[in-house]
């Protein structure tokens, strides 16, 4: 009985789960950030949709990139952390062209909350897959 004891509390302990975190290489870099809304306003007409062809909902973590940091590798589903928020957001839409070094924090219908954080410069950091840096060699 305790030989069985102590296998089950190696195995536990050498089956340490993997974080979602631990799987990316992080890359740091200083944006404009400024808010978003899904108002007919602020968008293309369909307030809900993405330009990936998410469809966005209150509460979900999302954010626009420009067309620059795209390139830079902040891709659709890219995961990113943005000074100031304890989330981890994902990239779900683009914006304009002629943004250079910007992302918008998507914030629901919360209109008072996008024009409370105006805009600013934060550092984010954003992850790239361990594994597909090994594929791209």
């Amino acid at each position: 009985m305790r030989i069985l004891y102590i296998l089950c509390l190696v195995l536990l302990v050498g089956c340490k789960k993997e974080r979602f975190e631990d799987k990316f290489n992080w890359h740091t870099i200083k944006v404009t950030a400024s808010a978003y809304n899904s108002t007919k306003s602020q968008t293309d007409g369909s307030p809900f949709l993405t330009a990936y062809g998410d469809s966005l909902k209150p509460g979900l973590h999302c954010i626009a990139v420009s067309k620059d940091l795209i390139k830079k590798g902040l891709t659709h589903n890219t995961p990113v952390k943005i000074e100031g928020f304890d989330s981890i957001y994902f990239v779900k839409d683009r914006m304009h062209p002629r943004w250079r070094n910007k992302i918008d924090i998507y914030m629901g219908l919360d209109v008072k909350a996008a024009k409370k954080w105006g805009r600013k410069k934060v550092v984010i950091q954003y992850g790239i897959l361990k594994d597909s840096l090994l594929q791209d060699k």
